[in-house]
C-alpha cells in the first residue's frame, strides 16, 4: 500500500463524518479496518538487553471544580467561554462555518444529529433553564399593561395598546443559573478552539 500524501490538506468536517459513519454502519469495513495485516515474521532478533524501568507517570492535577456564576457576574469571557465548549463537545463552530451546499441532505443530517447532542450535552452540564411563560404553547393568553417586553415578544398584528389577547406560539428561555470552569490565569478566552498540529 503506498504511504498517503501528508501534503495534501485534510478533508473537510463533514467529509470526516462520513467516512466515520461509513464504518459505524458497514460491518465489512469495520473489520478490515480492526483486522490485524498478515505479515511474514521476519527472523527473531537477538535478544535485547532488560529494559530500563521508566519513571512512573506523574498524574495530572484533577481540573477545578465548575464556578458557579450568577448572571450579573457573567462577562463577556463568560460568553466566549461557553462558546469555546460547545465547539469542543459539539464541533459548532466548524459545522456553522462549513459550507454546506456541495453536500446532501444525509449528510447534513448525520452532522447535524452529533453537533445537536453535543450542543444538548453542553447545555443541560453548564446551564440551568426554564420557561419564560409557563403556559403550554397554543395557549390564549393576555398581557396586561405594563408587561415586560424583554420577556415577551409581540408578533403579528401588533395594534393599540395593552392589554393584549393573544396565541402563545413560543414560551421562550431564560437561564436561571450559570456554570462554568474556572479559568486559569492568563487563559485568554478568545482562542474559542486552539489550531491543532498533527507531527
Amino acid at each position: 500500500m503506498s504511504n498517503p500524501d501528508r501534503s495534501a490538506p485534510p478533508p473537510s468536517f463533514l467529509r470526516r463524518l462520513s467516512l466515520a459513519l461509513s464504518v459505524l454502519f458497514s460491518g465489512e469495513l469495520a473489520r478490515r479496518l480492526v483486522e490485524p495485516p498478515v505479515v511474514v515474521a521476519p527472523p527473531a532478533p537477538a535478544p535485547a538487553p532488560a529494559p530500563v524501568a521508566a519513571p512512573a507517570p506523574v498524574e495530572p492535577p484533577p481540573p477545578p471544580p465548575p464556578q458557579i456564576i450568577t448572571l450579573k457576574e457573567a462577562t463577556p469571557d463568560a460568553a466566549l467561554q461557553l462558546l469555546g465548549l460547545l465547539q469542543r463537545d459539539a464541533r459548532l463552530i466548524d459545522f456553522v462555518q462549513e459550507d454546506i451546499t456541495a453536500y446532501g441532505d444525509a449528510d447534513i443530517g448525520a452532522a447535524a444529529r452529533l453537533v445537536h447532542e453535543g450542543c444538548r450535552k453542553v447545555l443541560k452540564e453548564h446551564l440551568t433553564l426554564a420557561p419564560v411563560r409557563t403556559e403550554s404553547e397554543g395557549a390564549r393568553i393576555t398581557l396586561p399593561a405594563g408587561f415586560d417586553a424583554a420577556q415577551v415578544r409581540l408578533t403579528g398584528n401588533v395594534v393599540g395598546q395593552a392589554p393584549f389577547t393573544g396565541t402563545l406560539s413560543h414560551r421562550g428561555w431564560k437561564v436561571t443559573e450559570l456554570r462554568l470552569p474556572q479559568l486559569a490565569e492568563g487563559h485568554d478566552a478568545s482562542i474559542v478552539a486552539q489550531a491543532e498540529v498533527e507531527l
